[in-house]
């Protein structure tokens, strides 16, 4: 184990440069692809990128939304205090970690920005509260969990591709959530994956001497501290009244949404639902402010890439390269077994671009169109998409930042044991991704 940890540690370190460094190579990548196989000359390419590059702006906005809210729900006072009465159930290490593992899978299914942070909180209170726990090992067992999201009701893909006027609509028309997130080979896969996975964490042997939770990063410091309000809008700030009304809004439309105008649960409603429930929690305006302030600190490098990778969309699309990228995987899958293709491209791809949102729109475009091709199953096809780039994430170092910062920890405490969950995940993942194929 230590010499697992050791080596991707040292990869990470050497070769792993920033996200946003890696949306710039793959736009210079795709605009090669373009001259070299599609024949198109560089200005033409870089026309092509220009035009799309501001094309998916509203997209952008959802990605960043559906983190912020359950960043800032899981902050608020109620679920701190929940938090703290779920670290009491367990009293033996390989209890806390499995129990670190389930919850961390169970809230990703329901938001990954909510799992994330939430999961991360409580492996903290349980390495404080329960003796003997290797603290780098919860924290990374917590961790792994969160690509659970990606078969749960905030993944970007399925509910994207639920909503009206996504960007794919004419090539695929819209599916809904009971034939991806709903379907039972999915949930059979979920299934299997939250019974196992805390079991296999829970089994892992820390290496070298027990390394405990520091008392000083125990607690997370919120500043929502009492102090006097003197002036008239400090007051306003502080009261739950304004929050509250709002609140109170958000439940009335959402009433009238789902209840009388039967509206879809797609990435719209998800983003309400977070953020209004956060609001409500959290029960002063200033409270979910310093809590929005504090969740958005990590928004800004997600923000910025969006527009290049819908720049990569518009070169793939407008020269041609989404048909002729389609056309290879036709080649060596089935219909039945472009689900298992897609999913292992998924985890690949997944390494240059690491966010839910940016990978759909770089490897669903050539995905769909191979899946036409071939009458290939859209919905497992574009699961696999989702399912690939969540179980990659287990060892993504961008999505482990915010469970380091909390934990006060480096990627090198806590990758070996990533590894090792990943493995897991992906055999079990891709023999039922495989086996959705067949069944359909």
């Amino acid at each position: 184990m230590s010499a697992i940890s050791g080596f991707f540690s040292e990869l990470v370190k050497m070769y792993l440069p920033d996200p946003f460094l890696f949306a710039v190579v793959l736009t210079v990548i795709t605009g090669i692809m373009g001259v070299a196989i599609q024949g198109k000359s560089p200005v033409d390419m870089i026309l092509y990128w220009g035009q799309g590059f501001w094309g998916l702006l509203t997209f952008a906005m959802q990605m960043i939304l559906i983190m912020l809210g359950g960043s800032v729900l899981a902050q608020a006072p109620l679920i701190r205090r929940l938090l703290d009465w779920i670290a009491g159930i367990p009293k033996t290490p390989k209890g806390a970690i499995a129990l670190a593992t389930l919850f961390e899978g169970l809230m990703s299914y329901l938001n990954w920005g909510f799992g994330l942070i939430a999961g991360t909180l409580l492996a903290k209170k349980l390495a404080e509260r329960v003796p003997g726990v290797h603290y780098p090992l919860i924290i990374a067992a917590s961790y792994t969990a969160f690509g659970i999201y990606a078969f749960g009701i905030s993944s970007s893909t399925p509910l994207l591709i639920a909503t009206k006027g996504h960007f794919l609509e004419k090539q695929m028309g819209l599916i809904p959530i009971t034939e991806t997130i709903f379907h039972p080979m999915n949930l059979m896969i979920l299934v299997v994956l939250l019974v196992t996975l805390p079991i296999v964490n829970s089994m892992i042997k820390p290496q070298g001497s027990l390394v405990t939770l520091k008392p000083e990063i125990s607690e997370i410091i919120v500043d929502n501290e009492s102090k006097v309000y003197a002036t008239p809008a400090e007051r306003a700030e502080a009261s739950p009244i304004f929050i509250m009304i709002a609140g109170a809004m958000g439940v009335i439309f959402l009433g009238f949404y789902f209840f009388a105008k039967k509206g879809g649960f797609d990435i719209n409603a998800v983003n309400f639902i977070f953020l209004f429930l956060a609001m409500i929690l959290h029960g002063t305006t200033r409270n979910f402010i310093n809590a929005v302030q504090g969740a958005a600190k990590g928004m800004g490098s997600m923000a910025i890439q969006f527009p290049f990778y819908a720049g990569i969309m518009g070169m793939m699309t407008s020269s041609g390269l989404v048909t002729t990228i389609a056309g290879w995987f036709v080649v060596i899958s089935t219909p039945q077994t472009l689900p298992f293709w897609g999913f292992i491209s998924s985890m690949f791809i997944n390494v240059f671009v690491p966010s839910g949102g940016g990978h759909w729109v770089v490897q669903g475009p050539f995905m769909i169109e191979a899946a036409k091709a071939m009458g290939a199953d859209l919905a497992a096809v574009s699961m696999s998409v989702a399912l690939g780039n969540g179980i990659q994430d287990m060892i993504q170092p961008m999505w482990v930042l915010p469970a380091l910062a909390l934990s006060g920890l480096g990627i090198r405490d806590i990758m070996g044991y990533n590894v090792i969950a990943f493995l897991w995940s992906g055999l079990v993942v891709s023999l039922g991704i495989l086996a959705w194929g067949f069944i359909g």
